[in-house]
């Protein structure tokens, strides 16, 4: 057998070896994630998820703020006022308490 063949195998034992490592990897990744933030997602808005479902929309993020701009919603860092999640966000029109709480929970993971 040639050098050049010996490389390309050893080349391939390490690649097959280092897959599942890759996976190992990931896996701890995600679970590193769902860990981080347990538990019912609609609880980490409080009081707050009740007040989405009975507010009219279509409705914007000022409108939300305007409304309900000192609720607090549980993150990965403490608490947070409504206000400051949104914060960096522009003025957006939401259509449904669920797209409000999915974008708020989208905020909240980064």
């Amino acid at each position: 057998m040639s050098n050049h063949e010996q490389r390309r195998d050893a080349k391939t034992d390490d690649d097959e070896h280092r897959q599942p490592l890759r996976r190992q990897e990931d896996v701890r990744d995600r679970t590193h994630e769902d860990r981080a933030m347990a538990g019912d997602p609609d609880g980490r808005l409080g009081d707050l998820d009740n007040a989405l479902e009975t507010h009219a929309y279509p409705t914007t993020t000022n409108e939300l703020v305007e409304s309900y701009g000192d609720s607090r919603i549980e993150t990965q860092q403490g608490t947070e006022s409504l206000e400051d999640v949104l914060a960096s966000t522009d003025d957006q029109t939401f259509v449904s308490a669920d797209d409000v709480r999915s974008r708020i929970l989208g905020l909240i993971h980064r």
